[in-house]
């Protein structure tokens, strides 16, 4: 799979990175020719100018190496601030999830300006591009509005370890729309997400009455539950519409699309529910400016490590947002896992893990 709100997506509700295997951006540059008119340039002598003197040569400034290890520890700092942001979300109180997103929106949309003035890219897209923008910031607006919900109604770590389905629909809408090849290895790691959902969900009807394990009411699990489920299928759309796009579209005109159509979509269904209040408690407005300003950070941290490291090491360390949100969940919200949602989470992991492995296999042929 290719990620990145998304910012996302890398972000739960933003997945607009693409997963590449290159250098970072200027990592191939030549060093500047040293000297004037008629001086031999570095690492040349008098008596040969046009080309390198192998006994009286300076030795050419290496190129820097990154750390080994460093794309890893950036993707593991990422994953940490994701899943700060999760916890962000789940400590408001009196703020609905639609409310929260449009107040991501506004604070994204302060960043992206200016940056979109500085890059000279427009605010509207090449032509025949504009409709994929515009499903683009519908699908990835929905996602984020459906997981901040999930966030809301439902343990932390239940609805974290549902969001890493996404790959599972990514290949499906893939091999749909783009014509992709859907191999038996997809369709493996698919029965295992729902393998996992399933565990998680619980269903009275498999599990009986009193199985969920849960302090909600299951109602209310269940409508948490389809809230991540519809988060994981709108991401694998939105990932799907930047596939297709590809590199033709600037990243940032990507987010420009995603906070507006996000803002107009939240103001329209905070209107209809009659849910806009401005956060009285401290506490609230301390944790809305900590969900814009950490998951800009997890973003941040995302794309360097995917700049510097592999896809596939840099999508096994991403499952390490599960590890935190259940340790999250312990800590602040003295829920302990049940071990049906630990089997879930080791399906929906694996899943996840393997079908982007399994991609990335494929790409290095």
């Amino acid at each position: 799979m290719r990620p990145e709100d998304g910012a996302g997506a890398a972000e739960p509700g933003e997945p607009v990175l693409l997963l590449t295997d290159d250098a970072p951006p200027g990592a191939s540059e030549e060093p500047a020719a040293a000297g004037t008119e008629g001086a031999p340039g570095r690492g040349r002598c008098w008596l040969c100018p046009a080309s390198p003197c192998g006994s009286r040569a300076e030795p050419e400034a290496k190129k820097k190496a990154p750390c080994p290890g460093l794309g890893l520890l950036y993707t593991l700092l990422s994953a940490f601030l994701f899943s700060l942001t999760s916890l962000f979300v789940k400590k408001v109180q009196d703020v609905h999830a639609v409310e929260i997103s449009a107040f991501r929106c506004v604070f994204q949309m302060l960043i992206v300006i200016p940056c979109l003035i500085y890059r000279k890219t427009g605010f509207i897209g090449p032509k025949g591009q504009r409709i994929f923008l515009v499903l683009r910031g519908v699908l990835g607006s929905t996602s984020m509005i459906l997981i901040y919900y999930a966030f809301q109604t439902m343990p932390l770590a239940d609805a974290t370890v549902i969001t890493f389905s996404t790959p599972v629909f990514t290949s499906i809408f893939a091999w749909i729309f783009l014509k992709e090849k859907y191999s038996p290895w997809d369709a493996l790691f698919t029965m295992f997400s729902i393998t996992g959902v399933i565990l998680i969900v619980r269903p009275p009807f498999l599990f009986g009455s009193s199985s969920s394990g849960t302090e909600e009411s299951y109602s209310v699990h269940l409508q948490g539950t389809l809230a991540a489920i519809g988060h994981a299928v709108f991401s694998g759309m939105t990932l799907v519409i930047l596939r297709k796009m590809g590199k033709s579209v600037d990243y940032f005109l990507s987010i420009w699309y995603y906070v507006i159509t996000g803002l107009l979509e939240s103001t329209i269904v905070l209107f209809i529910l009659g849910e806009w209040s401005l956060p009285y408690c401290g506490f609230d407005r301390l944790y809305l400016v900590l969900i814009g300003t950490v998951g800009l950070g997890a973003q941040v941290f995302l794309t360097k490590g995917l700049q510097i490291e592999k896809a596939g090491p840099v999508a096994v360390m991403r499952a390490m947002d599960v590890v935190f949100a259940f340790i999250f969940q312990i800590i602040f919200f003295n829920q302990v896992p049940s071990w049906w949602t630990v089997g879930g989470a080791i399906c929906l992991v694996a899943s996840s893990i393997g079908a982007a492995i399994h991609r990335w296999y494929q790409s290095s042929k």
